[in-house]
This record gives structure tokens, C-alpha cells and sequence, in this order.
């Protein structure tokens, strides 16, 4: 069975990004999707998500990004990145859904339902979209309206004349409440804490300094926060008819879930026919448990260049904690792929010490 220098799990931006660096290096590896097809994540988004809506795609390493504003950013992305593929040769193989991967002595092994790997390091760039994070809150399973993700979002006409709840304090709450509100009968909008409102400009520079408050979190375990959880939140024109609506009045947090709606912290009943979870999604990183990584703050600490495990040096982790945006994850995949070729030359050297 051949060796790989690396191992790289997934083929969204990071992935690609990482295994162009890796094959310019000359390592030898592969890259394992779990999908039937290119797109990473993008693939799977709400066919309303428009790439005006997403403010365009970071490029990929020698490459331009998708010029065009226009198009539904779930068949624009898998087709810049499908194209990216093939036209840098990339060694992708899929569908392949990882189930764990173990230390066994020097090496590391992928393992793949009956199918394995052997690779002296990895590069996990396996995203968040796999894990939506749907919380607990009591009463969840006895209301006989719908419950959706936002992983599962079906666009705004399916909620025509519906009222709907709508769970959660990012983006992407801001989003669907924007979409949803304006044909809804009436929504309801609850948050936890309330929402941070960006009111300057958003500009490189504030950018640049919401990454390293990220970046400082997993220097120090702790679990990764979305980097618009720190740059705060801001209407685009396309809200503006919500905003109009009142669909941005946020309330605290329901006290329970009941059959035909939710009890509010002032006691009275919103009725509601559908909830909609904007909670997020949390790294998907379960297949490494076995290599025990995670720090005693429950978080896998990465070192100063923001992508080497600090437990496992042979464990690269890209799109997780500040490489989770698009310009994130190049710069990420570029940091992976020193970092493989470091260990290997540490390998070496220790090897010729001997």
C-alpha cells in the first residue's frame, strides 16, 4: 500500500488551496470528498443565495476568481472550483466520507468504510456545513409545526403565509429574515444576546483585526468563533423591506417550545407554524477524535502560523476557527502545505541524526 506524504480530507476552498501547494512542493498525497461532486459546501446553499449576496469568491491559487456578479452562488461555486480541478490536475477522489483516522506508530491512517490510507501527515479541511448546530430548549419535540436549519433552507416561498419563528444572532438569521419576512404573515426574530450592529465602515484593516481575535482563541484551545461573530452585523439593500416590516425588532429567547407555538419570557404564546434555526454550525471534526487533539478548553489548539495542531504536529487544520472565510482559507492552505513539508523535513533530519 503507497505512503502519502499528506493526506487532505475534503475539497472545498481550503482543500484546493492546500493541495495546489502541496503538489507545487511536489509531496505526494490525495484529497478525499465526501461529495459526489466538486462545490464543497457551496453545492449544498439555498438556491435564492445569489453571488452578489455573497459579495464574490476569494481566488483560488493561480487562478482568477468567478467574475461574475450574477448567478446562483450554489452552481457559480462548484463550477469554479470543478474547473480549478481539473485544470491544476488535483488528485480528488470522491465520493469518500471519512470515518476516523488513527495513529499507528509513525504513520496516520484514513480510514474510509473498508478503505484505507497510510499518509505520514493530514491536512483536515472538512469544513462546517455537515454539523448544524441545532440547540436543545424544552418542548423542542412536541411542536406540530415545521422545524428547519438553516442547512436545510428551502427559500422564501416556502414560508409564504407563515409565521415564523427565526433562532438565532448572525448573518445568516439577518439573511433569511430578509428573504423570509417580506412574504411571511409575520415573523418573529430571538436571539440569546442581543445583536452587535456594525455602524462603521467595513474596511481590510477591521477585517484583518477580527481574524486575529479568532486566531487568538485557537492559539489558546478554545473553540473557534466565527469571525462575524467579533465584526458585527449589517443590513444589505436587499433587507431593507424587513427592516421596513419591523423584522429586525429583536426579543429574548422564548422560554419554552409548545404544540402550537412559543412561550415568551413575558408569559404570553407567539402561535407560530414554522422555526427556523439560524444557530449556526460547528467544526466537523469528529473522525479525528482517536488522535485525541482537543485541549482541556475543548478546542484544538493550533500554533502561531494558525493551521498545525499543536497536540499532533502531523495534523493540519484548514477552514477551522480564522481560515473559515474564503480569503482565510488560501492563505490557510498555503500555511498547511509549509507545515507538512516542515514535519517531513523534521522527520528527515531526525532520521539522519540517528
Amino acid at each position: 500500500m503507497e505512503t502519502y506524504d499528506a493526506v487532505v480530507i475534503g475539497a472545498g476552498q481550503a482543500g484546493l488551496s492546500a493541495s495546489y501547494h502541496l503538489k507545487r512542493r511536489g509531496l505526494s498525497h490525495v484529497v478525499l470528498d465526501a461529495d459526489d461532486s466538486p462545490g464543497g459546501a457551496w453545492q449544498h446553499r439555498w438556491d435564492s443565495l445569489t453571488m452578489h449576496d455573497v459579495h464574490g469568491i476569494a481566488a483560488l491559487p493561480d487562478s482568477a476568481s468567478p467574475g461574475t456578479p450574477e448567478g446562483r452562488a450554489n452552481t457559480v461555486v462548484p463550477a469554479y472550483f470543478g474547473d480549478y480541478e481539473r485544470t491544476h490536475h488535483l488528485p480528488v477522489l470522491r465520493p469518500v466520507r471519512v470515518d476516523r483516522v488513527t495513529d499507528e506508530g509513525e504513520l496516520l491512517v484514513v480510514h474510509a468504510g473498508d478503505r484505507t490510507w497510510r499518509t505520514r501527515t493530514i491536512v483536515n479541511a472538512t469544513g462546517t456545513w455537515t454539523q448544524p448546530h441545532l440547540p436543545y430548549y424544552p418542548g423542542i419535540a412536541d411542536f406540530r409545526g415545521e422545524q428547519l436549519h438553516t442547512v436545510s433552507y428551502p427559500g422564501p416561498e416556502h414560508f409564504r403565509d407563515k409565521r415564523v419563528v427565526v433562532v438565532g444572532g448572525g448573518a445568516s438569521a439577518v439573511q433569511l429574515l430578509g428573504e423570509v419576512a417580506p412574504v411571511a404573515a409575520d415573523t418573529l426574530w430571538v436571539t440569546r444576546r442581543e445583536p452587535v450592529w456594525r455602524t462603521d465602515e467595513f474596511n481590510p484593516d477591521r477585517g484583518r483585526q477580527a481574524v486575529a481575535l479568532v486566531e487568538e482563541r485557537v492559539r489558546r484551545g478554545l473553540p473557534p468563533a466565527s469571525v462575524v461573530s467579533v465584526t458585527g452585523l449589517a443590513l444589505r439593500e436587499q433587507e431593507r423591506e424587513a427592516e421596513r416590516l419591523g423584522a429586525y425588532e429583536r426579543h429574548p429567547m422564548f422560554e419554552r417550545i409548545e404544540p402550537g407555538g412559543v412561550r415568551l419570557p413575558d408569559g404570553g404564546l407567539w402561535p407560530a407554524d414554522v422555526i427556523l434555526w439560524a444557530t449556526g454550525f460547528r467544526p466537523a471534526i469528529a473522525h479525528l477524535a482517536p488522535l485525541h487533539l482537543r485541549s482541556e478548553h475543548g478546542g484544538i489548539q493550533l500554533d502561531r502560523a494558525g493551521t498545525t495542531a499543536v497536540a499532533d504536529p502531523r495534523v493540519q487544520l484548514v477552514g477551522y476557527g480564522p481560515s473559515a472565510s474564503t480569503i482565510g482559507a488560501n492563505r490557510a492552505g498555503r500555511s498547511a502545505a509549509r507545515g507538512v513539508a516542515r514535519w517531513l523535513e523534521d522527520v528527515r533530519s531526525a532520521a539522519r541524526a540517528g
